[in-house]
C-alpha cells in the first residue's frame, strides 16, 4: 500500500468531485446540500488556499480542501474538510489527510485549524480529532439537518498550530 498525499491537478477534477458529492449526498456530514457540477467542482477546488488530494496505487482515495475559516482579521484561522472514497474509511487514509493539512495550514501561515461544524453522530471524525489534540469548544444545538428533515447537533473543533 503506497498512499501519496499530494496536490491535486486537473485530471483528479472527476475523482474528488465524485468523493465530495458522495458525501454531500449522504448528507450526514458536509454542509453543502446539492452535488457539485464539473464546473462549479473545478471553481470551488481551484479557490482553495489548498487542495489536496490522496492517491493510494494509482487510485484517487480521498480529498481535502484548506482555506481561511473567515476574512480580514480573522483570516489567519484555518478550515478545512475532508472526504475519503466509500468503501475505504476507516483505514488511517483519514488521519493522513487532516496530519497533511496541518502541516499545510502552518506552511501557509495559518495559526490554527477550526472545524465549525462537527456533525455529534461523525464519531469517526470525532475521534480522529481528539487523537490528534483538536479542542471540542462547543455543541451547538441542532446545528445541522439530516437528509430526512431531522436536525443533530454539531461541534466546533480548534487546534492551535503553534
Amino acid at each position: 500500500m503506497s498512499l501519496i498525499i499530494r496536490t491535486y491537478t486537473e485530471r483528479d477534477l472527476p475523482a474528488i468531485t465524485e468523493i465530495w458529492n458522495e458525501i454531500v449526498q449522504a448528507a450526514d456530514s458536509f454542509p453543502g446540500d446539492h452535488p457539485l457540477e464539473s464546473s462549479e467542482a473545478a471553481d470551488m477546488f481551484a479557490s482553495q488556499t489548498e487542495t489536496a488530494c490522496a492517491e493510494l496505487d494509482g487510485e484517487i482515495v480521498g480529498v481535502y480542501i484548506l482555506h481561511p475559516n473567515n476574512i480580514g482579521r480573522c483570516a489567519h484561522i484555518a478550515n478545512a474538510s475532508y472526504g475519503i472514497k466509500k468503501g475505504l474509511r476507516g483505514q488511517g487514509i483519514g488521519r493522513k489527510l487532516v496530519e497533511h493539512s496541518l502541516e499545510r495550514a502552518k506552511a501557509h501561515g495559518f495559526t490554527a485549524l477550526q472545524f465549525n461544524a462537527v456533525v455529534c453522530t461523525n464519531t469517526p471524525a470525532i475521534k480522529l480529532y481528539e487523537d490528534l489534540g483538536f479542542e471540542r469548544m462547543c455543541r451547538v444545538q441542532h446545528g445541522y439537518r439530516l437528509k430526512d428533515g431531522s436536525f443533530a447537533d454539531t461541534f466546533l473543533f480548534i487546534k492551535q498550530l503553534d
